[in-house]
């Protein structure tokens, strides 16, 4: 048996193909069949004159989705999809399908995460969970050759690190128990053992937001480093973004280019420096006149460009009737970009006075929300890594200048508007400063003894952050909602299937 993505090596043999139907036309005495098997697409023409009527019957027969065997000859075709065409010998089927729920017509978004196990099997999803993979090596792979242990924080916790209100709570055999914010504090006791250690699994976060950058389960990457301070935090997160990039555009360019990215907007990311500010020279940025003004400018060009699709959009439906079929395809994609084009500007239209507000309302002292980390980004096309922060809205373990005033954290906004893809800081090791910051957050000493054992016993200066897997796909694939970004996404409203 052959794997699509691998008949480059097989130019002019004859192979074996297992898979799936993923389009199908028939032409007169031709059958056309888009097979897929997991690794990529390929076309497998059947002509008539040239197979026994058995096979004929078998491919005449076939539905979307409908499980096959095929074997033929590979020839290179860069006309077809993947550069390849199979000219075909013998079908074997394996399963008819039923009709299948999921056309090439559109379908709302409520019903394709109802068939998200169907869902799955479309090109764009496809291209997305590829991404998702390259990223996850990327990712083992930096830290791997820098002399990092992968270790594992338990799901199952006795205590919270980002808040009591965004907790899921269970019960552990009669002891109330909560499933993980984040592996962070675990982390630092085993880097406290190891020196430089990662975290990779599963976290949970209750708050009960729709928005398109929140899951209720989400994937972090924590890594926990021993004689580290901010900046040298800072250094290693911008590092590994930079490596994660590189990697996807090295790899992954046919997916990009399935899923319609635009790769001009990373490639600055592998060279260009991250642009490092304050909390305050932020805030300074957001509240500014130049920023009002650029939102002006963004909504009087959304008006031209809506007005520019919409009559691209009344002279191309008028071609349509008269095009040929290959023209009609293309007439009929163009309106689709174009329908979805519309809802982004409407939405727009929504959207920019209630950024501008917020922009110019904001008060030193609050927390970026999600629309003034886009307002913010919006001006840069590298991310920016914000520090700072006012003590009183970052956790109580992270470390503070000597004004007590201003944690030593620092969040990494992406452009195009992702929002915070890394929160992390150099963590608090003064053990008394600990216990004070324990008492004002209200939180059990007894819970935490363990956690304030790491200053009675050897402790250093260490540093840390996490990294939202989801976040980080849905920037690197252009796609508007992490919904898209993991196999199964669990949020509010949404447990099935």
């Amino acid at each position: 048996m052959t794997y699509i993505n691998k008949l480059a090596e097989h130019v002019d043999t004859t192979v074996t193909l297992k898979g799936w139907v993923y389009n199908y036309r028939s032409s007169g005495s031709l059958v056309f069949i888009e097979m897929r098997d997991g690794t990529g697409l390929t076309q497998c023409v059947v002509a008539k004159d040239d197979v026994s009527e058995d096979v004929w019957e078998a491919a005449s027969s076939l539905k979307q989705e409908s499980s096959l065997e095929i074997t033929g000859l590979v020839k290179a075709d860069e006309r077809s999809v993947g550069g390849h065409e199979i000219h075909v010998s013998d079908v074997q089927v394996i399963q008819i399908t039923e009709e299948y729920p999921i056309t090439p017509k559109e379908h709302g978004v409520e019903f394709l995460m109802n068939n998200r196990h169907l869902w799955l099997r479309s090109q764009r999803q496809w291209a997305a969970m590829r991404v998702r993979n390259e990223i996850i090596f990327a990712i083992h792979t930096f830290f791997q050759e820098r002399n990092f242990v992968q270790m594992d924080s338990p799901i199952f916790t006795g205590n919270a690190a980002e808040g009591s209100t965004t907790l899921f709570e269970t019960e552990f055999f009669e002891e109330p128990a909560y499933l993980a914010q984040t592996g962070q504090l675990y982390g630092e006791a085993m880097a406290m053992a190891h020196g430089l250690i990662y975290t990779f699994g599963p976290t949970f976060r209750a708050e009960k937001s729709k928005t398109r950058r929140h899951l209720s389960e989400f994937w972090m990457i924590e890594p926990e480093m021993a004689f580290y301070d901010l900046e040298m935090n800072m250094d290693l997160a911008e590092d590994m973004i930079r490596f994660i990039v590189k990697t996807v555009l090295d790899k992954r360019g046919a997916e990009l280019e399935i899923l319609g990215r635009d790769i001009s907007k990373l490639t600055p990311l592998v060279e260009k420096p991250f642009i490092r500010m304050t909390y305050t020279e932020a805030v300074d940025i957001l509240t500014s006149d130049a920023t009002a003004t650029m939102l002006d400018e963004m909504l009087a060009s959304r008006k031209e460009e809506e007005k520019a699709i919409k009559q691209e959009r009344e002279e191309i439906k008028k071609e349509h009737g008269s095009a040929k079929k290959w023209r009609k395809n293309q007439i009929d994609a163009r309106i689709k970009e174009i329908g979805s084009r519309l809802d982004q500007i409407e939405e727009d239209y929504r959207n920019i006075p209630q950024w501008k507000q917020s922009a110019q309302n904001f008060e030193w002292g609050n927390d970026f929300g999600g629309s003034d980390e886009t307002v913010l980004m919006m001006q840069y096309d590298v991310p920016i890594m914000v520090t700072n922060w006012p003590a009183e809205i970052k956790a109580f373990y992270m470390k503070r200048d000597e004004s007590g005033k201003h944690a030593l954290g620092v969040d990494v906004l992406a452009p195009e508007g992702y929002g915070e893809i890394i929160g992390g800081s150099q963590r608090e090791d003064d053990l008394e400063l600990m216990k004070e910051r324990i008492a004002e957050e209200g939180l059990d000493k007894e819970v935490f003894e363990w956690y304030l054992d790491l200053r009675r016993f050897g402790t250093v200066p260490h540093a840390g952050f996490g990294l939202g897997l989801e976040r980080t796909v849905a920037w690197l694939c252009g796609l508007q909602h992490v919904r898209e970004t993991i196999p199964f996404p669990r949020m509010m409203g949404r447990l099935k299937p």
